[in-house]
């Protein structure tokens, strides 16, 4: 089967990758190559399409294996994959990259929920220092003079803007965001549909009915076509003795007859794919049962106010329309009653973080909980005041983020000390 590799992503590899391995005077090419872009959309597959083209050899990791119950064990297994990949292009005598999936799940700080370790710390340490220093990266506890070979890092996640801004500035991660063009999922979607010979005015069209759906989702949609044929052989072998017949002949070759697609049987499967995303998307469940603890008890008259003072927004003394000698650089109320409007008209959650100067001159910011998310102007206005007399001082960012994809739509520090 002939998958589609993406001309401009093939260049983007290539061109990195090329650059780390020659010796080009006075420039400093950067080591790891940030690909970041939405779920699903096939960044990971297409970087082993690129490896097969080109004859490389990865050294893989996941984001899995950036924690650990032991302080410095991730740090110390990314420092042996890399020098391990070195290892191969010295005894292979071929190219070798270190490819990291879903760097961001790993190392990432989503939103208040995410816990922020000394492995974590300590991955974001390591990477920069191997970046600064890729023919000097040493093992805990040992040290060999002679330099290694210069590997290349590749890393792919969602969400960039959630690492370790230090890590991701220019100089050591160069940045390809991948959105691939409308004739680029024409051509993976071809890819995935050419066993069963589509016509491309086919393809064309059904890419263009599902215009907003992930690569993934057109794989997805290829599986379910079969589900009639597996129900027709589980009918023929018996439910009974399904389990038998495929676990103790496994290498018996399982004859399915290839459906007759249409583009209307196409589409109809397709949008029940859709109709449980937007289930999957419209139920939380989750969030229904974790903010239930943090919810007033039912009662038809409101809450004392000795629990929930409410302050009205024009008494927030975050700023006035002219900044006061003690608050120079904080935002004023109408600036962030639009921000905040803004966001919850985007149906974006919103979370605060905090930070004294000290913490903040290292990157360090804690997660204020809201009594209760809020869902107007008001409540949030309301939250922040509470956040200001809680944290007096301190440094306090707004955040908003889209919960179903976990992108940060909204980052502003707006009170400054």
């Amino acid at each position: 089967m002939a998958y589609y590799l993406s001309p401009s992503f093939l260049d983007k590899l290539a061109v990195h990758i090329t650059k780390n391995f020659m010796d080009l005077p006075g420039l400093r090419v950067p080591l790891i190559l940030g690909i970041h872009g939405r779920k699903g959309e096939g960044k990971s597959f297409q970087c082993e399409l690129v490896f097969e083209q080109m004859g490389i050899e990865p050294v893989r990791m996941s984001a899995g294996e950036l924690e650990s119950p032991d302080a410095g064990d991730p740090v110390r297994l990314i420092r042996m994959r890399y020098r391990e990949a070195s290892e191969l292009i010295k005894v292979r005598g071929k190219m070798c990259v270190l490819l990291i999936n879903d760097l961001d799940a790993g190392a990432g700080r989503m939103d208040q929920t995410t816990q922020y370790t000394v492995n974590t710390q300590l991955v974001n340490g390591t990477l920069m220092n191997i970046a600064d220093n890729p023919t000097d990266v040493q093992l805990p506890g040992s040290y060999d003079t002679q330099p290694i070979y210069r590997v290349p890092v590749l890393v792919t996640g969602n969400d960039f803007s959630t690492l370790y801004a230090p890590l991701v500035r220019d100089g050591r991660m160069e940045k390809f965001y991948w959105q691939p063009s409308k004739s680029d999922r024409i051509g993976m979607v071809s890819g995935i549909f050419a066993p069963d010979r589509l016509p491309s005015q086919v393809i064309e069209q059904l890419v263009d009915h599902f215009a907003h759906q992930a690569i993934d989702f057109f794989g997805a949609l290829r599986s379910r076509i079969y589900d009639e044929q597996v129900r027709t052989f589980i009918r023929n072998i018996g439910l009974g003795n399904i389990s038998t017949h495929l676990v103790n002949t496994p290498h018996q070759q399982i004859q399915l007859q290839p459906p007759s697609l249409t583009l209307e049987h196409l589409i109809a499967l397709g949008e029940t794919l859709v109709h449980e995303q937007d289930r999957l998307q419209n139920t939380h469940l989750a969030q229904t049962y974790l903010s239930s603890n943090h919810l007033p008890p039912p009662s038809p008259s409101p809450p004392p106010a000795e629990q929930f003072p409410f302050i009205p927004p024009n008494s927030l003394h975050l700023d006035t329309e002219t900044p006061s000698k003690n608050e120079p650089n904080s935002l004023v109320v109408s600036t962030i009653e639009h921000l905040l409007q803004q966001a919850i008209r985007q149906g974006s959650k919103l979370t605060l973080e905090t930070a004294t100067p000290r913490e903040k001159a290292g990157n360090v910011w804690r997660s204020w909980p809201w009594l209760q998310p809020p869902r107007t102007v008001t409540d949030a206005m309301a939250g922040i005041e509470r956040c200001v007399q809680d944290h007096p001082g301190a440094y306090i960012k707004l955040i908003a983020y889209n919960p179903q994809t976990q992108t940060r739509t909204l980052e502003e520090l707006i009170v400054r000390p």
